[in-house]
């Protein structure tokens, strides 16, 4: 299986050990101040990617002779640093994409970064944004699996469209049967596992699933 993890210019309190999530033959790119961390915990970097406005010249000079590739692009442009890291991995054609260090700070970046999923899924690509205290994926209509992880107990689910159709949560804590969910509801937040797995499925909509901790 092919993966490839991105790291932004997030808040670097909120990014975990990168290392715990380093596995054989992932390839790992830095986006903006992400070049700076991966350079920090010494992590392999395939391509580093941005403006670079965050990170100083002589640690910018550091990341070059680091980095397998760097692109360098002028501050004043159409997409961000983590949607050009984005869009080069999408390229690779990989089955995964992890993010990391694009929550936290200001929340106009984090909900951009969220909305960012949607071109992972047009590409038929599935893509996890991880921080200290959450995984957060973009879902599509059908049937999807859950397993249970202690480490994440709560399961939330969040509309991002209009609305979604029949939800259906198996397995959980609070079950639901075909539910119409409308954007803005809080009725699935904070749901836990009851077995080692659970299921949810809906024929319409879009609806991101969210695991977390409280610390």
């Amino acid at each position: 299986m092919k993966r490839i993890a991105i790291v932004g210019g997030g808040p670097k309190q909120y990014i975990p050990e990168l290392n715990a999530h380093h596995e054989a033959g992932m390839t790992w790119v830095g986006a903006d101040q992400g070049a700076e961390v991966l350079y920090e915990q010494g992590i392999p970097m395939k391509l580093a990617i941005g403006d670079f406005d965050s990170v100083s010249e002589g640690r910018l000079g550091e990341i070059k002779g680091y980095a397998a590739v760097t692109e360098v692009y002028p501050e004043e442009k159409d997409d961000t640093d983590l949607e050009l890291a984005i869009k080069a991995a999408i390229k690779e054609q990989p089955d995964e994409i992890y993010l990391f260090g694009v929550t936290g700070g200001r929340i106009d970046h984090t909900l951009a970064n969220i909305h960012l999923l949607h071109q992972t899924e047009r590409a038929g690509i599935k893509a996890v944004i991880i921080d200290k205290q959450n995984h957060i994926e973009l879902t599509t209509p059908g049937e999807h699996q859950v397993m249970k992880n202690d480490s994440y107990p709560y399961i939330s689910f969040i509309p991002m469209s209009l609305i979604v159709e029949e939800l259906t949560l198996q397995g959980f804590y609070y079950p639901l049967e075909n539910k119409s969910l409308p954007i803005g509801s809080t009725l699935c937040m904070s749901n836990k596992l009851v077995k080692e797995y659970g299921t949810f499925s809906y024929s319409q909509g879009i609806l991101l699933l969210i695991r977390s901790r409280d610390s």
